[in-house]
């Protein structure tokens, strides 16, 4: 990864990705622990099927057909109360068949074998249920250990992206997703989403239970905070390089504990109003979103969108240094490749969790096949998708050019956009369906890049591309291509199935009810959104608490907020001197005006000639708006422009 001279920055980047593979290989090692020595703890060591696995299912499905005949006989056979325990001691370690044995001998006594034999059933019935429980718990946490990944690969995807003097800036805003996000959705995010979806009555636009609570499952809430910090995170990219770090915090915090939960109680509670796991789903089949599709991604993305057409482009990258606009978008390529190419793969490695673990919270009996059918569409959707980005961009380079070259943040970008759109369907469609999502996925992407450039909308890492355009897409996908057998084996039902599988049917003729509802779904999701984080941002603007000073941004928000020297570090950064001294100078007068302002509320003059100009100035005047806009000693903005000047 290293293999050229590096700057500090780099190297503190570095450092942590060396630590966080040394704790990713611990974490592992501990999970192979667990493994090893948990699972025989939790369904006893292995057995051969025998004769005597034999009869205790049949005693079994004696005991629960009542049939006391065929249970005597069965018994009888075993003649004692010894052989009655070894009986069933069959699949269970000994200390548990011991335990219940002896419980259901206090209970019912030794006489009655009979009774004896149900109440040992029911005990065994009782603890195989627990321990179910008791492992779905525990891979519920893998899989939120999982999408938790995908906080470090956005992470290195976003310092990738950004310019040497924006890395440490970046990062912390990465940082602060997952700080921010966990506290707003335990204090009242969950409750927003999941609070009281287990009582039964009519469906609810917002839950209204467990706040300042984790519910009755902490593995259940550690999951669903994943997928919360994940819908966070999207923005970070987005706004990188140009956003204050106050605003980016307070954001995660309305999007985690407000913004995200009404989306996915919506969609996936239970009381849900367009959830298909209610008694009465919308439209008799309700929104199929598996993974999130809607609820994480387009969620997400909307909301970039709308921090980013509010906040404006970074500085020169639309327009020059008067405010013309430019004949084209200067480009602002990130100072590392190799860090967008690893964000990249552990994207991807934690999609593996993030799409199957989703099979948990859904209550079928065949978890493992469909965790396992979303696995491989989770990987045929990204495969597909970098590789008609890849070489649809080689196309239409050749095209311009007329020289081929192969761009590899295209494929990144094309794969995560097939990820992506994967995530509502990807248990819900056949294999040739996920193909042809990723494939039109990575059209989509590169299409929807243009489109931003065109609209002058600067995303520093195209994450609205990636995840608004594309998460719509995964939705409408779900409504074409899903199929009848895999939602009811996922679902539990069979209603109504994408509109591909309707032509040609015997009853009902072409139905697009599900296609319909997808859609109103992404409709529902880009209205709330809309509705909620436009006038916030509006705020934000307006309070001046958004966007950070123009000279703050000029040299680097890792020397204005971080203290950073980038002079010593990386030789300026590509950032000109007279902009260092222009930030020096305008940072020395804000501390002079702040301790004239705690002088006792007396101000104090400035000496020079601007000062005693100003003295002669009439509050409320021309003149006075003219030195609060155009003075550099007063504006920020006009210090940058003078700074520029200058250069």
């Amino acid at each position: 990864i290293i293999g050229y001279k590096t700057t500090k920055a780099e190297r503190i980047v570095y450092s942590f990705i060396h630590s966080l593979i040394d704790w990713v290989g611990f974490f592992f090692f501990l999970l192979k622990i667990t493994i090893s020595i948990g699972i025989p703890l939790l369904f006893g060591h292995h057995q051969s099927i025998d004769l005597r696995h034999q009869r205790t299912n049949d005693l079994l499905t004696a005991s629960t057909q009542q049939d006391e005949r065929e249970s005597s006989s069965i018994i009888m056979e075993s003649s004692s109360n010894n052989n009655i325990r070894e009986l069933f001691r069959s699949n269970k370690p000994q200390i548990v068949a011991d335990d219940i044995f002896g419980d259901c001998v206090s209970q019912v006594g030794s006489d009655d074998v009979l009774e004896l034999t149900k109440c040992v059933t029911q005990g065994l019935q009782t603890d195989e249920l627990a321990r179910n429980l008791d492992l779905q718990n525990f891979l519920f946490v893998i899989a939120g250990a999982l999408v938790f990944m995908l906080q470090i690969g956005f992470a290195m995807v976003c310092a990738g992206n950004v310019r040497v003097k924006n890395v440490q800036n970046t990062m912390l805003k990465n940082l602060l997703d997952a700080c921010g996000s966990a506290i707003a959705f335990w204090l009242v995010g969950f409750a927003f989403a999941f609070g009281g979806q287990d009582k039964s009555g009519g469906k609810g636009f917002i839950g209204t239970e467990n706040f300042f609570n984790i519910g009755d499952s902490p593995a259940y809430w550690f999951f669903q905070y994943t997928l919360s910090s994940t819908a966070v995170t999207i923005v970070a990219g987005t706004l990188a390089e140009r956003c204050q770090m106050a605003a980016y915090l307070l954001y995660s915090i309305v999007v985690a504990g407000f913004i995200y939960p009404v989306v996915a109680h919506s969609i996936w509670s239970n009381n849900g109003f367009l959830s298909p796991t209610t008694d009465n789903p919308f439209l008799d089949v309700g929104v199929l979103d598996f993974g999130g599709g809607s609820v994480v991604h387009v969620t997400g993305g909307v909301v970039a969108l709308i921090a980013s057409s509010i906040l404006g482009p970074r500085n020169g990258r639309f327009y020059d240094e008067r405010g013309e606009p430019l004949d084209r978008p200067k480009p602002f390529p990130g100072h590392s490749i190799a860090l967008q190419l690893l964000g990249t793969m552990i994207l991807w490695f934690g999609w593996l969790g993030y799409n199957p673990g989703s099979a948990l919270v859904l209550d079928v009996t065949d978890v493992g096949v469909v965790a396992s059918k979303a696995a491989v569409n989770t990987a045929l959707c990204g495969a597909m998708g970098g590789i008609t980005a890849l070489f649809t961009k080689l196309w239409l380079e050749e095209r311009r050019t007329g020289e081929p070259s192969f761009d590899l943040r295209a494929c990144m970008n094309g794969s995560l956009s097939g990820l992506v759109a994967s995530t509502a369907g990807c248990a819900l469609m056949e294999s040739w369906g996920a193909v042809v999502t990723g494939s039109i996925a990575g059209l989509i992407y590169l299409w929807a890049s243009q489109l931003l450039l065109r609209f002058r909308i600067d995303d520093a890492v195209d994450a609205i591309p990636v995840h608004l355009f594309n998460g719509i897409w995964g939705m409408i996908a779900t409504g074409l291509m899903a199929t009848p057998d895999l939602i009811e084996a996922a679902y539990v039902r069979n209603r109504r199935p994408g509109l591909f599988y309707t032509f040609g049917r015997s009853n009902g003729g072409v139905d697009g009810t599900l296609l319909l509802n997808q859609v109103l779904a992404v409709l529902f999701v880009l209205s709330w959104c809309c509705a909620t984080m436009f006038p916030f941002f509006i705020w934000l603007n307006y309070m001046n608490w958004f966007r950070a000073e123009a000279l703050e941004e000029m040299i680097g928000l890792d020397v204005s907020y971080h203290g950073t020297s980038i002079e010593q570090e990386t030789g300026n950064g590509g950032v000109k001197k007279e902009y260092f001294e222009a930030f020096k100078r305008n940072k020395e007068k804000k501390l002079r005006q702040r301790g004239r302002r705690s002088n006792a509320g007396q101000g104090t003059q400035k000496s020079g000639s601007s000062d005693s100009a100003r003295r002669d100035v009439r509050p409320g005047s021309v003149m006075e708006s003219y030195f609060s806009e155009y003075d550099p000693d007063v504006n920020p903005d006009a210090a940058a422009v003078e700074a520029m000047d200058e250069a």
